[in-house]
């Protein structure tokens, strides 16, 4: 591998203004454990490993780009989540951030329970053995198909996105006999983003029946007057990467409002809330996600003093942590190609990936950092954007970081917290090829998902 110097590009202060910026570490060989997989190591010779197994190693085997995950790791979150909400409340991992059969089978046997939001999905949870009854069902555009498919094999609960599937789903159930069990999922009026939440006019989007003018009030009375219909519960979901309770507080101040008032009208009082997912990671250095003991904490408290300040039994809590399970668990890795300095500007650092396997810098502006794995090196720091090899100017891997000034073809470099949404929303694009994902566990390691081929591609293609 290729150790030739390559120009220093500008520092940071000759781009950011003050505060937009984020410093280079004073030793760019560290490596912040709160970003990666709890596994990963830098070696005596340089090269990071994960599961006892280097990145060199894996590289040559698997090939790259591809997604390495930390199955211990993954494991050990399934575990404290659990843990932390112990047996009277219910964690359903959030299978939209990454499902697999074998993360079907490490949830099971973790003793999680799993929600899906698609027929596909559904169809992974069931083949890998996930019991139906531990299945939670969302979407606000369910298709007939899926509902009858989802009440036929039994799902836990199917969560109402709007009236037309409160009618939908009952009709359905009560045609093949059954009394599905179901939640509504309701809109409070409360947007939490990061540190940030915002109380007023968030009803304008397309998930779940809003709080406001009694829409949530008027599909309780539905709910409760169909026959096939077993209504345990409301459901309410915020944002997502939130490290504030704030947000939480005013939500589940106001979906025990509801319960209030469905107990004072109807004489019934719901025995489950679940207050969604959306639990943040750390993506870099700046991030500072709570542990799940102190997530747990927080929201009982919260539910119980709301409850008992209503007068009402405190009901069983669900969440639906994705994100904070598996994101942390995974990092991807690449091989640097072209490198172009840009004199007064910075550094772009081109990899044989880039949007294809993570759309999330190009959808979201979203933030990662990045490290030179395959060595270590006493070179400056230079200003970087990691960008991909796609025929598109948005094609950012990560926007601005810092890698050593000697960083050459060749070299290996990784992003760490890609667990989530990568994978799960990678595509073709330019008739790219999916990577794959490996789980690597004590010094072993197995292709979960394999990297497609160009055969994949024709095979689809019957024109």
């Amino acid at each position: 591998m290729s150790r030739s110097a390559h120009p220093a590009g500008p520092r940071h202060a000759d781009v950011y203004p003050e505060g937009h910026y984020t410093a280079p570490a004073a030793d760019l060989n560290l490596l912040d454990e709160k970003v990666w997989a709890r596994s990963v190591r830098r070696d005596d010779d340089g090269v990071v490993s994960v599961g006892g197994l280097a990145v060199t190693r894996l590289a040559e085997e698997f090939g790259t780009p591809a997604y390495f995950l930390d199955e211990s790791d993954f494991r050990a979150r399934c575990r404290a989540w659990a843990d932390a909400f112990g047996p009277d409340a219910d964690v359903f991992y959030a299978g939209k951030a990454f499902l697999s059969r074998a993360v079907v089978r490490w949830l099971r046997e973790e003793g999680l329970n799993l929600d899906v939001c698609s027929g596909g999905e559904l169809t992974t949870a069931l083949d890998a053995g996930m019991p139906a009854e531990r299945i939670a069902y969302h979407g606000n555009n369910k298709s007939v198909e899926e509902i009858e498919r989802a009440v036929r094999v039994g799902v836990g609960r199917i969560v109402l996105d709007s009236f037309q599937e409160i009618v939908r789903v009952a009709h359905i159930a009560q045609s093949m006999g059954k009394r599905q069990r179901v939640q509504i999922r309701v809109t409070v009026g409360v947007e939490a983003h990061t540190h940030e939440f915002i109380a007023t006019a968030h009803e304008d989007q397309k998930f779940g029946i809003a709080l406001a003018d009694g829409q949530a009030a008027e599909a309780v009375r539905r709910a409760l007057r169909l026959d096939g219909l077993e209504l345990i519960g409301i459901h309410s979901h915020i944002g997502s990467q939130i490290f504030d309770m704030a947000g939480f507080e005013v939500s589940a101040r106001r979906v025990v409002q509801l319960l209030a008032e469905v107990r004072d009208e109807h004489g019934v009082e719901l025995p489950e809330i679940d207050l969604g997912g959306g639990l943040g990671i750390a993506y870099t250095s700046e991030d500072d996600p709570s542990e799940p003991h102190h997530i747990a904490k927080a929201l009982n408290e919260i539910v119980s003093r709301e409850c008992e300040s209503a007068g009402l039994a405190t009901p069983r809590i669900s969440v639906e942590p994705g994100r904070a399970i598996v994101g942390p668990t995974a990092f991807t890795l690449y091989e640097v190609g072209t490198i172009k300095p840009l004199e007064g500007l910075r550094t772009y650092v081109s990899v044989d990936g880039g949007m294809s396997d993570n759309i999330r810098t190009a959808l979201y502006d979203a933030e990662y950092s990045v490290a030179l794995v395959s060595r270590t090196s006493d070179a400056a720091p230079m200003l970087v954007r990691v960008v991909g090899k796609h025929c598109e100017s948005g094609d950012i891997v990560v926007r601005d970081a810092f890698l050593p000034a000697d960083l050459a073809p060749g070299d290996l470099i990784a992003v760490p917290a890609t667990g989530a949404y990568c994978r799960s929303m990678a595509s073709n694009y330019n008739h790219s090829l999916r990577p794959p994902v490996v789980a690597v566990n004590d010094g072993e390691a197995r292709v979960i998902v394999r990297r497609e081929t160009e055969e994949d591609l024709l095979r689809l293609d019957v024109g």
